[in-house]
């Protein structure tokens, strides 16, 4: 049984049950814990009946310690503050040997056992950033990366997870300051901090927008598989689509403006994640078409900026990583 957790409200909802429903489709025993930070969220989810989910409101989630920093921070403060907590929550309430944190806005490829096997006898498994060079933002974000974090039921992983609980209750923000940055820059001295911490090492973990380009992306039987300069072929098992937005018009910025996406990358990863999104909302309207669930619709103000860009877009459909829907 692999136990995994993530938290979202009803703006992350359609990113959210993608994400579950790659899990689900890969065919593996597990057990996703979602919490639903709003109650329309909640509404739906429950409503949904999903398999392997169990749903926690946060009336059952909020301890006295994160509703006395809650009005001090920012929605997404928030949400950062509480990662630690979920992972805490899950393990303690429901007796868990381990739990793995994973962001909503993660698609599965393949089975990702192979990630946590990667452990051993490790209590903590933490993903590199693994920047390209010309993104490298490890002095400001982190050299590590809040998206796949399992913790063990052990002495040495709860040592970890208390210590990093407590580090986000005290401060959580989303600005650089005296070396920490949000819930993430915490994790850069874990592996010299702490005993029993393990970095993954398989390449499949972790391919995100700043670190894409350095990747070649293949299809073998119906499979995605990754290789790069430091490691030969193995299977893409999550793409973190970080900075994916809804736009006006029916269109998508798949990640932000500075960032080069490779046709293969789009290919591979952005058309699955578009089409995951599109079942997802199906889903979703089927229990009530009213809903909502993503953010509001950016401005194609980038585009529009230029009217070069305006016409490339109008034409083709898509221009840099901006993409109308009916394009992916």
């Amino acid at each position: 049984m692999q136990n995994f957790c993530t938290l979202f409200n009803s703006l992350y909802l359609s990113r959210g049950l993608a994400m579950y429903y790659s899990l689900l489709n890969q065919n593996v025993d597990f057990q996703l814990y979602i919490f639903a930070f709003d109650e329309p969220c909640l509404e739906i989810l429950m409503r949904l009946k999903l398999s392997h989910v169990t749903i926690i409101s946060l009336e059952e989630f909020e301890t006295q310690e994160l509703l006395s920093v809650k009005n001090s921070r920012t929605q997404g403060e928030y949400c950062w503050t509480c990662t630690s907590s979920t992972v805490w929550h899950c393990i303690h309430t429901y007796d868990l040997d381990h739990c793995t944190y994973v962001d909503a806005d993660l698609l599965f490829f393949s089975d990702p056992k192979v990630l946590t096997d990667e452990m051993g006898e490790n209590s903590v498994l933490i993903t590199s950033h693994r920047y390209s060079q010309e993104y490298d933002q490890s002095e400001l974000s982190g050299i590590y990366c809040v998206q796949f974090v399992t913790f063990k039921n052990t002495e040495a992983g709860l040592k970890v997870l208390d210590w990093w609980r407590q580090a986000c209750l005290d401060w959580c923000f989303n600005r650089f300051e005296d070396g920490k940055f949000g819930d993430q820059k915490y994790l850069d001295d874990w592996t010299t901090r702490f005993e029993d911490v393990h970095v993954l090492q398989h390449i499949g973990g972790g391919v995100a927008p700043w670190n894409s380009k350095d990747y070649n992306y293949e299809s073998i039987a119906g499979k995605t598989w990754v290789s790069n300069t430091h490691s030969p072929k193995l299977p893409l098992v999550f793409y973190h689509f970080h900075d994916f937005r809804y736009c006006e018009n029916d269109s998508f910025r798949l990640t932000a403006e500075q960032y080069y996406l490779k046709k293969e990358a789009i290919d591979s990863a952005y058309v699955p994640y578009a089409r995951a999104l599109e079942a997802a909302e199906l889903r979703i309207k089927e229990i009530d078409k009213n809903a909502v669930f993503h953010e509001n619709p950016l401005p194609l103000k980038w585009i529009k900026i230029s009217l070069t860009r305006h016409i490339r877009f109008f034409l083709t459909g898509f221009y840099k990583n901006y993409f109308k829907r009916s394009k992916l």
